[in-house]
């Protein structure tokens, strides 16, 4: 075997690595900060994504369970102990409970819309926390690599300066690394973009199941459990559907 073949191949010296030790400092730290940019994204998108899941699947055990019990209480054991659904459930007969005690008139169907309100809204705002984070990313990552960018594009001009001719060895180095920047922006900001653009039309989803379950209870309360949803059908071998609803 010749002792080239033995060799091995030898490394491109465009390549990524080659690029951040030539870039130096500069370089090397737009690299770090975009790939904690693109770390922090990722991270943001299947937490919020996780939590979302869990909040569509208490709706739907909500919407087969809950309507089944006699009172509020009842459909509220029912649910899960931390569920989001229970939680306005809860709140909305704290808010009848409490307005029997208030000192100044205020009609119940007020105090109950704005107790209901703020318990959805406490919800829809856990569920927003982080995407600011996807959307400063998506529209600063980009400008993060231009200015990776800009400084490979200087240090290629400083080349050509101090060896008197632009030929390609020369700039080859500086301009691979200012293209490498540019594409590792956008790697990580179009994303960014998309994810934030999904979690929001999710969140909006999540948003208006809950509203609608959240009239659902107004309407309960105010009725003192006259209106209320019908009950999904049992299915086979399950027991029948519950009794006439009672105060709870």
């Amino acid at each position: 075997m010749s002792t080239e073949a033995a060799e091995a191949p030898a490394e491109n010296p465009y390549g990524l690595r080659a690029a951040l030790e030539e870039g130096g400092i500069v370089a090397q730290s737009t690299f770090g900060i975009l790939v904690l940019m693109s770390a922090a994204s990722w991270y943001i998108l299947f937490t919020k994504w996780f939590e979302q899941q869990k909040i569509l699947k208490q709706g739907r055990r909500a919407r087969e369970n809950f309507w089944r019990a006699n009172s509020l209480r009842e459909g509220a054991a029912k649910l899960e102990k931390n569920s989001a659904y229970r939680q306005i459930v809860e709140d909305g007969i704290e808010a009848r409970e409490h307005h029997d005690q208030l000192t100044d008139p205020v009609e119940a169907h007020e105090w109950t819309v704005n107790a209901l309100q703020r318990s959805v809204g406490t919800i829809n705002s856990k569920l927003t926390e982080g995407l600011a984070i996807l959307a400063t990313v998506g529209s600063t990552a980009p400008f993060i690599g231009l200015f990776g960018t800009v400084v490979g594009i200087y240090r290629a001009l400083v080349k050509i300066g101090a060896a008197g001719q632009a030929s390609i060895d020369t700039v080859a180095g500086p301009v691979g690394e200012a293209l490498i920047m540019t594409a590792l922006g956008l790697i990580v900001a179009v994303p960014a973009v998309m994810a934030y653009n999904w979690m929001v039309r999710r969140n909006k989803t999540v948003s208006e199941e809950l509203q609608h379950f959240s009239n659902q209870i107004h309407g309960y309360i105010v009725s003192d459990g006259k209106v209320k949803p019908a009950a999904p059908a049992a299915a086979a071998g399950k027991a029948p559907a519950a009794k006439p609803a009672t105060k709870s």
